[in-house]
């Protein structure tokens, strides 16, 4: 009897085991080999600046694709990018680099405070409270959410007033941090010439006045900037500045027509001054 049921029970193991075989043959995936030899080159950072899930998320996106159109790895850059286009037989190609950019100025975030916040500090869930401690509706909430969402420490946050300061050598504009604001106070810019670049840092769409009382060097939309811009490169819409980064050749002739100091040129050696001439009348006589 135990003999007996013994080979029965073998027999229906053999047989679930061959079911579970024949199965897992007939729907089993092959996966191309290139999906891996994607994922080893890329960063891992799963940042998703890619739009994708994940790095690998993205390797199979660009496999099944056949090509790197609309898919790009922003954290890799185009060192990252020839070793991909070269696993995919294709063609490199080179993309200028961009960084990411506070369009929100720190004077706003200095002010004297309105209100306190005393709820959970993270800037999304502040944002859906009130408009935040400078009275700016459009401004920086200074509560980090940008700095949590940044893996590369490229961001840190200024301790007295929590603005977040973005390092250029370490930001590799994976765009998570943009994301993470629910402001959109953060931008990714052209990382520009000799990381220079030319910006309207404000957001707020208020008129000038009222923009002005909650921050001195908010845009007013005046239109001056765009009017001395002999590149086209400014529009004016919804009271506030932009410049075009594509368009714009960094003259920073709207830097100096902009009567708030709204408009930004970081990383340019400072302008030389005129030097006095030097009269004698005595040599005139």
């Amino acid at each position: 009897m135990i003999l007996a049921a013994v080979i029965v029970l073998g027999s229906i193991g053999a047989l679930f085991g061959l079911l579970l075989y024949v199965i897992a043959q007939k729907f089993k995936v092959i996966e191309d080999p290139k999906i891996d030899e994607i994922s080893e080159v890329l960063p891992g950072a799963n940042c998703g600046g890619c739009g994708k899930a994940g790095c690998r998320a993205l390797a199979e996106a660009i496999v099944k694709q056949g090509n790197t159109e609309g898919l790009k790895c922003p954290a890799g850059g185009n060192e990252v990018a020839a070793k991909i286009a070269k696993i995919m037989g294709l063609e490199a190609k080179e993309e200028e680099p961009v960084v990411a950019v506070i369009r929100c100025s720190i004077a706003c975030s200095a002010n004297e405070p309105k209100s306190h916040y005393q709820g959970m500090k993270s800037c999304a869930f502040a944002h859906s409270l009130y408009v935040g401690e400078s009275g700016c509706g459009y401004g920086c909430i200074g509560l980090g959410d940008c700095y949590n969402a940044c893996q590369f420490d490229a961001i840190t946050l200024d301790p007295k007033t929590g603005f977040p300061i973005v390092n250029d050598d370490k930001c590799v504009g994976c765009g998570a941090c943009v994301q993470a604001c629910p402001r959109k106070v953060i931008e990714l810019r052209n990382k520009g010439i000799k990381n220079r670049r030319v910006y309207v840092s404000c957001v707020n769409k208020e008129k000038g006045g009222v923009a002005r009382k909650t921050c001195s060097n908010a845009c007013i939309g005046c239109g001056k900037c765009a009017k001395a811009c002999p590149f086209d490169a400014i529009v004016i819409e919804n009271n506030l500045a932009y410049i075009d980064y594509k368009k714009c050749k960094m003259c920073r002739k709207c830097v100096a027509e902009c009567p708030t100091g709204a408009i930004v040129a970081v990383n340019f050696p400072p302008k030389p001054q005129a030097q006095p001439t030097d009269t004698n009348e005595n040599n005139d006589k």
